[in-house]
């Protein structure tokens, strides 16, 4: 017998998809991998720059508008790790320094001149040697708020600090360092470590202290969870130190004098020079070689880590690669940095508010708007693998 014939297959033609009609593609984040990892230096280039942009303002409007952008980008794109729970206790410490400055305000006086007086301390005398400085006495509005002020500007600093150490991976900042800084970079990292564990194990104590029905607060609860606490540091320190030492931490090759002095002159040269520099863009009047000095301290302080690099034996297991999201995060905060600076020179009244005589804060609306720039970190970072999760469900 012969086999039936089989059915001729009929194939379905494709739609035709005219180009007009094509869906445009989205720029969107990729979900972070250890291949798209965002570099840690470019979350400390971001950081640096809010901060510099705060440092050159104390209109508390804006330095609230730093606040909420870094608090933002932070609440986007850090992860579960140790470190990135950090940014609450920068976000304390801020605030205690608010305090601290105006207790001080307060209790040691002010010279800013003021002439609406709350309330009246009483004043210590003083021996004539120490003239120009009181204990107590009249406190004034304007001396309050020029307090109030110069708080707001420190603690915003030391949140745009927080918001680095929240983002950036320790332990790969490290890896991304030169080879003349791995040494006294280990020791900034685990003194970064440090602070990030210490939370997490407060946290986790006094959780396990509110599970057994037992008080958090108080002296006797503090001096109860301290020690743990110390103890799991010295045991954390003793396992670094072990797993360092393993590692051949501390090995050093054989480079000739003369390479050993030029690198000597270079980084001290180049230091002091980012040194001259930085104070010259912080003060007023030094703008015009602050600049020029910086970038020469800079070009000749990478010369001499260049070179001091030779020294250091040590490999690279998959470096960290700088791309162009890393280079867009940076970017937006040099970005903010160098247009608050600019605005300081055509609006300073709107960036400085006065207090003599005393006169409500405005939002000036070119510097804010040059601060939301420093939003963009949270557009074009990868997406950390629990954020992403949670978007997704």
């Amino acid at each position: 017998m012969t086999p039936a014939p089989r059915p001729a297959r009929t194939t379905t033609p494709a739609p035709t998809v005219h180009a007009s009609f094509t869906a445009p593609v989205a720029f969107t984040a990729p979900v972070a991998n250890r291949s798209n990892a965002l570099h840690a230096g470019a979350w400390w280039l971001w950081a640096l720059g809010l901060a510099v942009a705060a440092s050159r303002t104390t209109n508390p409007l804006l330095l609230g508008l730093l606040v909420g952008v870094a608090g933002y980008v932070v609440a986007a794109r850090r992860t579960d790790a140790p470190w990135a729970r950090s940014y609450g206790a920068f976000v304390k410490l801020g605030l205690f320094v608010v305090f601290l400055r105006v207790v001080f305000s307060l209790l040691l006086g002010s010279p800013i001149p003021g002439t609406h007086t709350l309330f009246t301390l009483p004043e210590v005398p003083l021996p004539d040697w120490v003239q120009g400085i009181r204990i107590g006495g009249r406190v004034t509005a304007e001396q309050l708020v020029f307090a109030l002020y110069e708080g707001a500007k420190l603690a915003t600093l030391l949140i745009c600090v927080g918001a680095a150490n929240a983002l950036a991976n320790p332990a790969r900042l490290l890896k991304s360092l030169p080879g003349a800084l791995y040494e006294a970079g280990v020791a900034v990292v685990v003194a970064m470590t440090f602070a990030p564990n210490m939370v997490a194990d407060v946290s986790r104590l006094r959780t396990a202290r509110r599970l057994r029905g037992r008080p958090t607060g108080g002296v006797r609860a503090v001096l109860q969870i301290g020690l743990p606490v110390l103890e799991g540091a010295l045991e954390r320190s003793i396992a670094v130190a072990a797993s360092m030492d393993a590692r051949g931490y501390g090995r050093t090759a054989q480079v000739p004098p003369s390479v050993r002095r030029t690198t000597n002159l270079l980084t001290l040269g180049g230091l002091l020079g980012v040194c001259a520099g930085s104070y010259g863009l912080l003060a007023a009047e030094g703008a015009g070689y602050g600049l020029p000095l910086l970038a020469a301290g800079l070009l000749a302080a990478m010369a001499g880590l260049r070179l001091g690099g030779r020294r250091t034996v040590r490999t690279r297991y998959r470096p960290d690669r700088w791309g162009a999201r890393a280079w867009l995060v940076a970017g937006s905060g040099i970005a903010v940095a160098v247009l608050m600076i600019w605005a300081n020179q055509y609006a300073p009244e709107a960036l400085h508010p006065g207090v003599v005589p005393l006169e409500a804060p405005q939002l000036p609306v070119w510097p804010a708007l040059s601060v939301l720039v420093g939003l963009l970190p949270a557009w074009v970072a990868p997406v950390p693998p629990t954020v992403g999760k949670e978007s997704v469900s």
